[in-house]
């Protein structure tokens, strides 16, 4: 008897060491570890510690002393569900896939901009980001894009990634997903408009700041397709306003327009060297199935819907374009 009752309680308290739920409910939704690439042991039982993770971190220990996973550690995200005992968890830290990050990429104007982001949702070192980035050598022979032209490469909206993603492994999974995006279909359109698609996504991002009406996308990238036909300068205001640093003002000075630059589209002719944002996919669409008319000019309404009048003539675009600076004078918007 006294045996039997030995060998119950030895395997009870077998049980509650390797599968009796061990992980601390949260009150603040899923609780997740964040092992750094090259954490050590140590560095992970600090981590549990610190943030309260475990219920008997002690526990924890010994199995993890028996199972040897100091020697086995793993980087990644991993999420803790209070149903998890030490055995469990054990395996999920250093046997299972990690947890992925559900990232999203917003539409972004300038390199840092892009690091940020990036910064803040995975462990992707920002410095080797930035210095790749910048790399033109590497980025002609991976991508075949330069410094400037990589931005086309982003396309904003939903990805999945592994939290210890590195900055190397970002590019490459941003670059696969441009790829599926340019399927032989929308390069047979761009090459139909006399555009590559590097040249798209150029054109897609000055047409996304012009307007986020989806209905005058298409009209306005046949505005500006029409003008690179005839050899007619861009003379789109948001190059401007990239050139000069500053996307928050509501009207365009003519000292604006002497900026020295190559994304003074007044001054130059063409596409400017590279995008002023990152376009989407909607945007690169509307570009790839422009609207066909006699249109070379556009104004926005005096209204402030968001939507433009278009003009034929220069002479039709002055009397728009009069309307809508009245608008601005009785409102007292200078800049």
């Amino acid at each position: 008897m006294l045996l039997l009752l030995a060998g119950g309680f030895g395997g009870f308290k077998a049980w509650q060491l390797l599968w009796k739920p061990n992980v601390a409910p949260s009150a603040f939704g899923p609780a997740y570890l964040y092992i750094r690439t090259g954490a050590s042991y140590q560095a992970v039982l600090d981590s549990l510690e610190k943030h309260e993770l475990l219920r008997d971190p002690e526990s924890f220990r010994q199995v993890a002393q028996w199972r040897d996973y100091p020697a086995h550690v793993r980087p990644g995200r991993y999420l803790l569900t209070p149903d998890l005992g030490n055995s469990a968890l054990l395996d999920k830290l250093s046997q299972g896939p990690q947890d992925t990050v559900a990232f999203t990429l917003d539409a972004f104007k300038y390199k840092p901009q892009l690091v940020r982001q990036v910064a803040r949702q995975l462990e992707a070192d920002s410095g080797q980001l930035r210095r790749l980035l910048n790399d033109n050598g590497l980025l002609l022979r991976r991508y075949h894009l330069d410094t400037t032209t990589i931005l086309t490469m982003f396309l904003p909206g939903p990805y999945k990634f592994e939290w210890n993603t590195s900055a190397a492994q970002f590019l490459d999974s941003a670059a696969a997903v441009h790829g599926r995006f340019w399927t032989p279909q929308r390069r047979q359109r761009a090459d139909s408009l006399g555009l590559t698609p590097t040249q798209v996504h150029v054109l897609a991002s000055i047409v996304q700041r012009e307007t986020s009406e989806p209905t005058d996308k298409p009209i306005i990238a046949g505005v500006y397709l029409n003008r690179l036909k005839h050899g007619m300068r861009l003379q789109a205001d948001p190059t401007l306003l990239w050139a000069i640093g500053n996307f928050g003002v509501k009207r365009v000075l003519n000292k604006d327009k002497l900026v020295d630059s190559p994304y003074n589209t007044y001054k130059h002719k063409g596409l400017p060297p590279g995008p002023i944002t990152s376009a989407n996919r909607s945007t690169l669409n509307a570009v790839l199935k422009p609207t066909a008319h006699q249109y070379y000019f556009f104004c926005a309404r005096p209204d402030h819907s968001g939507f433009s009048d278009f003009a034929a003539t220069y002479a039709d675009h002055k009397r728009n374009a009069r309307k809508y600076q009245h608008t601005l004078d009785s409102l007292k918007i200078l800049r």
